[in-house]
This record gives C-alpha cells, structure tokens and sequence, in this order.
C-alpha cells in the first residue's frame, strides 16, 4: 500500500514539475515574441527615419515629424501597452510621410525613397507576424491556464491572464471609399 502512495505522489510531483515548466515556458516565449515585437518596431522607427532624411530634403516645414517619431522611440519601455502605443502613433507618422511622398512628385519618383518604401512595406509585413507569434503564445498560455488539469498549477502559482496584442484603433474602423 505505501509503495502504491509513493508512486502515486511521484507521478503527481512529475506532472506537477512538467506543468509548471511548461508555464515557464510559455511566459518565456510570451517574452521573446514582445521583444520580436520590439524589434519590428525598431526597424519601423529606422526606416520611417531614413524616409524622412530623404523627405526632408523637399519640405522644410514638416520638422515636428521627426521629433516626434524620435519622442515616441525613446518612451517606449517595452510593456505591451507602450508597443501598443507606439505602434499606433507611428502608424499615424508614417500614413503622415506617406501623404508627404505623394505631394512631392520628384520625391515620390526618386528610386531611393521608392525602395525605402518597399522596406517599410517589408517591417510592415515583420510586424505582423511577430504580433501574431505573440498574440499565438499568449492564446496557448492563456488556454493551458484555464484547462483542467494544468489549470490547478496555475491557480498554485498564481498565474494571471496575459493581454494580446490588439489592432490599432484606426485600423478597425470601416474602409471607406471616395
């Protein structure tokens, strides 16, 4: 009989260590998939800067810009809300140079600027796939939170609900067509 109790608290100490590694696991690919996330925001930051140097060069008026995608950079503490934030906001820059691109022809013919385009087209593209793995992990922990049994181990380390990475607001509003 006691050998019967040991083994059944040796299988339990197992699955117990199993699922809890595998909530640590899943918090630590939650942690590489908001910085993957990070990343692609650097590279947005660096591209839209590059299509601003050339920009610049035809509108004089429109210095605030820069600032301000160099403001919204540096307060970025690398919390969900803040790359939700930032993502948001330079969202809006960049429609905003976009705009500038087709109001310059020179500029929007020039090959350079025509090729930085297709770069942010391309950190676009990164963007989103690394929301996605985000927002994927957060799905798997979220669901190995509330399953039984694994939901007992969250429950005894106090495990909490992760947020996901949601879309601009400006990007769920209805498209319209002029």
């Amino acid at each position: 009989m006691w050998i019967g109790i040991g083994i059944a608290v040796a299988v339990l100490g197992i699955w117990y260590i199993g699922t809890y590694n595998s909530f640590r696991s899943l918090d630590i690919k939650i942690e590489e998939a908001l910085s993957g996330i990070d990343v692609a925001l650097t590279k947005r930051f660096d591209t839209l800067t590059k299509m601003w140097d050339l920009a610049k060069k035809y509108m004089k008026h429109e210095e605030g810009t820069l600032t301000k995608v160099v403001e919204l950079r540096q307060k970025n503490s690398g919390t969900l809300k803040d790359a939700q934030e930032l993502s948001d906001e330079m969202t809006k820059l960049q429609a905003g140079l976009n705009v500038v691109v087709e109001q310059y022809p020179d500029l929007k013919s020039n090959q350079t600027i025509q090729e930085v385009q297709q770069a942010s087209f391309n950190v676009e593209e990164h963007l989103q796939a690394a929301r996605r793995l985000y927002n994927s992990n957060v799905s798997i922990y979220n669901q190995k939170m509330v399953m039984f049994p694994s939901s007992i181990v969250a429950g005894i380390i106090s495990a909490t609900k992760k947020d996901f990475f949601e879309a601009e607001a400006s990007k769920r509003e209805d498209v319209k067509f002029d």
